[in-house]
């Protein structure tokens, strides 16, 4: 499996965890941070992961 194949697969997993959380956990409440808040982290990250994922794939390609 290639480097961009990982991040693409890392990225829509982690994207695809933390789209519940951000829907999900408006009413939970934990001591440190909120749980939406660490959500759209996880899905910006995840996105940023797929951004590059399908960056080097097309850098493969050339």
């Amino acid at each position: 499996m290639s480097q961009a194949s990982k991040n693409l697969l890392e990225g829509v997993v982690t994207f695809l965890i933390g789209l519940p959380l951000w829907l999900f956990t408006e009413d939970v409440e934990v001591p440190v941070v909120t749980l939406t808040k660490v959500g759209l982290v996880m899905m910006c990250v995840g996105g940023a992961l797929v951004l590059v994922g399908l960056s080097q794939r097309l850098r493969e390609n050339r």
